[in-house]
């Protein structure tokens, strides 16, 4: 499949003057609700005029769960089915993590954007062979990593012949089941010379707060994307569930499906008056 002819301009030609958005359910739980949630959340970005800035994101399999007996999605040959299916029915650009290099040829034949989870951020093997796909790389900042410690990884991807690396900060971890987000990190890795996306989900999970399973706070995710929108970034990433408590990953930091229209018109305006009063 040839990438989406709306995620092309964005990236290739620099197109910064409005957010994309990496919006859709944490993992593929089953085809008939992956369908489901990309219909329902690609109506509410019609509904707002932002469409053509949406690029629906799940997984087909997601490796780093708290526990082993953890559901984790129906692999990549089946997941990539489904994913296709969104592409083709909905016309939506895809994004999906890739875990390992073998992954990365095959998922980009469905695949608009290839996400590199944070705990693989400096696998140098992973990212170089999601950068030869020639689909754009959206790398989530280690929770172990300092903003500058990315130029790095944007030296990497760029190094493999791919300029579309984008950057994501989900938070930072000092242990005891918490992250915290230090704003000065946008602008710090907005430097770098790649468009930089802020997880509104991720960055509110509290890692095995649980036990079993990672505890969250979705309830300060409108908060602070707004502030990440007051501080300046270039995209929202955002984990969307019709029915968070029964989800089958994240359900303590999903954003609810109903939730979402409100959420998006209040970031739209925030992120169009800062980019208003940036000139």
């Amino acid at each position: 499949m040839a990438v989406h002819a709306s995620i092309t301009p964005y990236l290739s030609a620099g197109d910064r003057c409005r957010p994309v958005f990496f919006a859709g359910p944490c993992v593929i739980e089953s085809r008939t609700h992956t369908l489901k949630m990309a219909k329902a959340i690609k109506g509410v970005f019609e509904a707002a005029g932002v469409a053509d800035r949406l690029v629906f994101k799940a997984s087909f399999d997601k490796a780093n769960r708290s526990a082993g007996d953890s559901f984790r999605g129906p692999g990549i040959e089946k997941g990539l089915d489904v994913l296709s299916a969104v592409k083709e029915r909905l016309d939506l650009p895809i994004l999906t993590d890739v875990h390992e290099a073998e992954q990365c040829e095959l998922a980009a034949e469905v695949a608009d954007v290839l996400q590199v989870p944070a705990f693989l951020s400096r696998q140098t093997d992973l990212l170089v062979a999601a950068a030869r796909t020639k689909r754009a790389v959206n790398v989530k900042k280690g929770q172990f990593l300092a903003p500058d410690d990315c130029a790095q990884i944007v030296a990497k991807v760029r190094g493999a012949g791919n300029p579309n690396v984008l950057l994501t900060e989900r938070g930072s971890t000092f242990g005891y089941h918490n992250l915290v987000v230090d704003f000065r990190s946008l602008p710090m890795m907005r430097a770098l010379g790649a468009p930089v996306i802020y997880d509104a989900t991720h960055s509110l999970q509290l890692p095995g707060g649980l036990g079993k399973e990672t505890g969250g706070a979705r309830q300060y995710a409108p908060a602070l994307a707004r502030a990440a929108a007051a501080v300046g970034v270039d995209g929202y990433f955002l984990e969307v569930h019709d029915n968070p408590a029964n989800a089958k990953s994240d359900r303590a930091t999903q954003l609810p499906l109903a939730d979402l229209p409100k959420f998006l018109f209040a970031l739209l305006k925030f992120d169009a008056l800062r980019r208003e009063t940036e000139g």
